[in-house]
């Protein structure tokens, strides 16, 4: 159980720490970070509760006004922002990403955390950063499909580099990849 506490607690210092990193501004207000990054790899090291409790408790976090997010961005009010669908987005990426590390026992590590990372960090957090744009911006979910076009590649490689991450974590510390204990 206190390992379980660190673990989650670790995760979400280390996405908060990703947010250090300058992020890039699009025109319509929704950063590139490397949040995501973070929010992938707990979902592939952790595991899908584990995973998803550590983005709650960062969400919760910045919902008390910690500036936590890219860019010193904190508060409630980033939960109307444009950004407010990938917020919501965070803990079901990394639930789902954590979920397909638990169910996939193919001995490929890199592999299996790649396609996870994109199945969950990529899509199922694309899916909810659409509809969030949508709503906030007022626009259709194809022209808001459209304006987070550019972030694809970047997620991409994030997704690539989770992949290499965690395989690497599994060689160096078996024990420490919760996701597939």
């Amino acid at each position: 159980m206190e390992r379980n506490l660190v673990f989650i607690a670790l995760f979400a210092a280390l996405i908060a720490a990703l947010g250090l990193i300058p992020k890039i501004d699009l025109a319509f207000g929704v950063p590139i970070t490397a949040q995501s990054l973070g929010i992938m790899l707990a979902g592939t090291v952790l595991g899908a509760k584990r995973g998803l409790l550590a983005v709650l408790l960062l969400l919760a976090l910045v919902a008390l006004g910690l500036p936590l997010l890219s860019g010193g961005r904190g508060g409630l009010g980033v939960f109307t922002s444009p950004t407010a669908g990938f917020l919501v987005g965070f803990p079901i990426a990394a639930f789902v990403a954590g979920l397909i590390m638990q169910s996939w026992k193919h001995d490929n590590i890199a592999l299996v955390a790649t396609v996870a990372a994109v199945v969950g960090g990529i899509i199922a957090l694309y899916a909810c950063g659409i509809v969030g744009l949508s709503v906030v911006l007022g626009k259709g979910l194809i022209e808001s499909a459209l304006l987070v076009t550019p972030f694809l590649i970047g997620d991409a490689i994030k997704a690539v580099i989770t992949g290499l991450v965690t395989q690497g974590i599994a060689k160096a510390r078996p024990a420490m990849l919760l996701s597939r204990t």
